[in-house]
This record gives structure tokens, C-alpha cells and sequence, in this order.
């Protein structure tokens, strides 16, 4: 169905070719491999393009380009994808990113030892580069048309099955031979181009056999003649929506008018021109909108993932970082610590009381109580320690580096975290039931997370079992230490 639509395309009739392609793209494209899938696509966006669904061409054409940047294989179809998709980028002016692409698609073709895949990029090569010629400046033109030449000729010389290829091969080559100034040879292409494409009602190769036609004469001074075939040429390209042709022979017709001192003939010429051009502009705008688009959406995803991600590692209670958030953030800052030769610590804080604060004022208090201490670990450390809560009414605060050589800095911030828990004013909070106090553990060690805290844990335990209201410094991590 998809070689349907090319031919119903290339033979002009495009409410047909349109109706297929309605079919044609609820149809997955073939999976088990994917460079054939991105050949398919790419095809298809290429008939899209034609047939004016600007939008569904994008989309199809960036879901085939997703693997050409990736490792490429010496597959034939994978040259056919980087082939197509330089067409297609030739197509809608995109014209640097064109050439690099149909010249990897020779390469690979090349490498894939596939004459058919070769012909059909060879010919894409020597196209693409007959319209540079053309269109640079008339200093240039004779080399690149030699350099399309040797690529055309090589391709009419494999053994390929594909007519339009073929055809594509032998009406690239007359314009080549044209531009190195082989007029008779280029005539005599441009009439087999011709004749074959008439045979079938190809507008495609019609449009291409008239232009080469037509520039021939041109180059002899045969002006009417040129005229009457460049009108032709851009009339089949015209019946086929093919902006590319459409754009090129327009402005060659238009020139071949001037010279004639035909105005009215120029104006309808420039005035087809500008209709391509506006059309290649169009494309890119409505290009440049969906990019803008996409782009907006892959922030607003990315904005949702960090939101989901900072959410899932904040406690939601004290907005303080939870355990997954404190594991998350501890390996870097304890091996920054480390690689500064500064020692970390970890203070692990135990709310006393807690339960009887639950029983008595209720959870509602309780929670504003732990919301409470946890505005006073915040005031009691400094910026860049990491504090967090563990779970239930344990609170972890992880000191990075302490600066100079601050052996006390574990002790001395714990020490701050209890009196300020001591000395606050919880009457706003509890009203006449028990305050609540804190038992805390210190530790100081190896930059590892895990060992800091059964250390910290263990002088924790030793605070609780001494009494509430008490600070231990784990003895045999911290003579270490010393």
C-alpha cells in the first residue's frame, strides 16, 4: 500500500493517493527491525509532506530519525532511511543537514553491498547536488556537476529492478551532463527520461525529462523551445505537489521569460516560485511550532518528575528530608567531606516523651510538637548539614565538613539541639501537658552512612538507658577520631 500511494502520487491523481494514505498510516510499519521500521516511516513522511499533512510528516519523520543518530548498521535499510530522510530535509529547506545525510547514505549503502539501495542513494546524491549546482554560484557549478555526474553514472551502472529509480538515475545524469556542458548526451538522456516516464504517466519523471529538455536548449539559444518545455516540466511538478521540483523549475522558467523580455511569462513563473517557497516556509514554521511545543512538554514532564522526585524524598510532616531523602544526599556529602580530609558526623536525636505527648494533647499536638523541633534543628545547624527525619520521633542530622579542625563540632551541635529543645517555649504548642525533651546519640567516623549510624545508635542507647535529656558521644569512633 505504501508503494501504491508513491505511484498514485507520482501519477498526479491525489485524492486517490490521499485515500490510500489514510489506510496506510493506521498500519504499524514492521517491528522486527528497526531500521526497516525508520525506513517506512520516513517513506511515509515523505508521502505526508506531498500530499500537504504538514503535521503528521514532522511526526513521522522525527520518529524515523530517532535511530539514524544512534549506532548505524551496514543495512540496506538503513541507508534507505538516511537517504529518504535527506530528501525530505532537501524538501522543506532544511539543505545542510540534506547533503550530510544523503552522502552517509551512500556510504552505508555501500558498506550494505545492496545495488538496488545504492542506486536509489546514488541517485538521491546526484540530485541533491545537480540543485546546489543550479541554484550556488556559476563559479562553482561545473565541479559540482562533475562530482554528480561520477555519482549518477555509477548508479546507472548496477543492476537495479526499480524503474523509478531508474528513471530518477538517467534524469539526474542529462542534467549533470547539461551543466559540464555534454549537450548532446544530456538531450539524449533527457528523451529516454521522458519517453520512459510517458509510458506510465509518471509526472515525476516527466517533470525531470522536460526540465533537462529544456535546459539543453536553453544553453543553445533555443529560448522558445526551453520555454515551452520548463512550462511543462513545472506543470507536472505542480500536478504532483512536489515542492522541491516545483521551487527549482519554476526559477528556471522564470529566467528563461527574462530572457525573452516575456514579462507576463516571468511574473506567472516567480509567482509559482514564491507559492513553493512560501510552502518550504510554511513547513518549517508549522516545524519550529511543534519543536517549540515538544520542547514545552519534555520541561513540563521533567518539571513533574523533579516535583514527584523531591516530594517522594521530603517527610511530608516536617518537610524535612526522609529516609529516602537522607540516603539519597548522604553519599555525596559524606564523600565531599571526606575528600576535603574533614571528619563527618552524625547526630541521631530521639524525642522523649513523645507517646505520653500523643496521649495526653493528642496527634494533632504531636505533630506540631515534631514540627516545632524540627524548625529547631534547622536554626541549630548549619547550611549545608543535611538534617532529616528517620522515622516516628527520631530525627538524623548528618554535619559535613566541619571546617578547620573542629573535632567537637558532633558534640557541640548536639549539645545546641538539646538545650534548645530544653529551653523552648512549648506552652503555645501543649499547653499544660509535658514538654518534651530529647535523648541523643553522636558519632564521627568513616564516610559511610550506614557504619555512622550504628554508631550513633549505640551512644543513643547508652543516652537513654543514663537518662532522658542526655547527649552521648559514641567513645570508640570518637578516641578514633582523636
Amino acid at each position: 500500500m505504501d508503494l501504491r500511494v508513491r505511484v498514485l502520487l507520482n501519477a498526479g491523481r491525489l485524492p486517490e493517493a490521499n485515500a490510500v494514505f489514510d489506510e496506510v498510516v493506521t498500519k504499524a510499519p514492521p517491528s522486527a527491525d528497526r531500521w526497516v521500521r525508520s525506513a517506512v516511516l520516513v517513506h511515509r513522511a515523505v508521502m505526508a509532506w506531498r500530499l500537504g499533512r504538514i503535521p503528521l510528516a514532522l511526526e513521522l519523520a522525527a520518529e524515523g530519525w530517532l535511530d539514524v543518530d544512534s549506532e548505524t548498521t551496514d543495512s540496506p535499510a538503513a541507508a534507505q532511511t538516511m537517504g529518504t530522510l535527506g530528501y525530505l530535509l532537501e524538501g522543506i529547506g532544511h539543505r545542510h543537514a540534506a547533503l550530510d545525510m544523503v552522502r552517509r547514505a551512500v556510504e552505508v549503502a555501500r558498506r550494505a553491498n545492496g545495488p538496488d539501495t545504492l542506486a536509489q542513494c546514488l541517485q538521491r546524491l546526484g540530485g541533491t547536488l545537480n540543485f546546489r549546482a543550479a541554484s550556488g554560484p556559476p563559479g562553482d557549478a561545473h565541479a559540482i556537476f562533475e562530482e554528480a555526474r561520477g555519482y549518477l553514472a555509477e548508479g546507472l551502472t548496477l543492476d537495479t529492478v526499480d524503474g523509478h529509480v531508474h528513471r530518477g538515475l538517467l534524469g539526474a545524469y542529462g542534467r549533470a551532463l547539461a551543466g559540464v556542458g555534454e549537450l548532446d548526451a544530456a538531450e539524449k538522456a533527457g528523451r529516454k527520461t521522458l519517453e520512459l516516464a510517458s509510458d506510465i504517466r509518471d509526472h515525476w519523471g516527466m517533470s525531470v525529462g522536460n526540465w533537462v529538455l529544456s535546459t539543453v536548449h536553453r544553453a543553445r539559444g533555443e529560448l522558445v523551445e526551453a520555454r515551452t518545455l520548463a512550462s511543462r516540466s513545472v506543470a507536472s511538478a505542480q500536478s504532483i505537489n512536489d515542492t522541491s521540483l516545483m521551487l527549482r523549475f519554476s526559477l528556471d522558467l522564470a529566467n528563461i521569460c527574462s530572457e525573452m523580455d516575456d514579462p507576463v511569462g516571468e511574473a506567472a513563473a516567480l509567482r509559482c516560485s514564491v507559492a513553493a517557497g512560501q510552502k518550504a516556509s510554511e513547513t518549517l514554521q508549522e516545524g519550529l511550532g511543534q519543536a517549540l511545543e515538544h520542547r514545552q512538554a519534555a520541561l513540563r514532564a521533567q518539571q513533574l518528575a523533579a516535583a514527584a522526585q523531591e516530594a517522594a524524598a521530603r517527610d511530608p510532616l516536617t518537610g524535612l528530608a526522609n529516609r529516602l531523602g537522607l540516603e539519597a544526599a548522604a553519599a555525596r556529602l559524606l564523600e565531599g567531606t571526606a575528600s576535603r580530609g574533614r571528619v563527618p558526623w552524625l547526630v541521631l536525636v530521639d524525642v522523649d516523651w513523645f507517646k505520653g505527648v500523643n496521649d495526653d494533647a493528642g496527634h494533632a499536638a504531636g505533630d506540631a510538637a515534631l514540627r516545632e523541633i524540627a524548625q529547631l534543628l534547622r536554626r541549630e545547624c548549619r547550611t549545608d548539614d543535611l538534617v532529616a527525619r528517620w522515622a516516628g520521633d527520631e530525627f538524623v542530622v548528618l554535619l559535613g565538613d566541619n571546617g578547620n579542625s573542629e573535632h567537637e563540632v558532633g558534640p557541640t551541635v548536639a549539645e545546641r539541639i538539646r538545650a534548645a529543645v530544653d529551653g523552648h517555649d512549648w506552652s503555645m504548642v501543649l499547653g499544660t501537658t509535658r514538654r518534651p525533651t530529647v535523648s541523643i546519640g553522636v558519632a564521627a567516623g568513616p564516610a559511610k552512612l550506614d557504619q555512622l549510624f550504628a554508631a550513633a545508635d549505640m551512644a543513643l542507647y547508652r543516652a537513654k538507658r543514663h537518662g532522658r535529656n542526655r547527649v552521648e558521644v559514641e567513645p570508640t569512633v570518637h578516641e578514633t577520631v582523636n
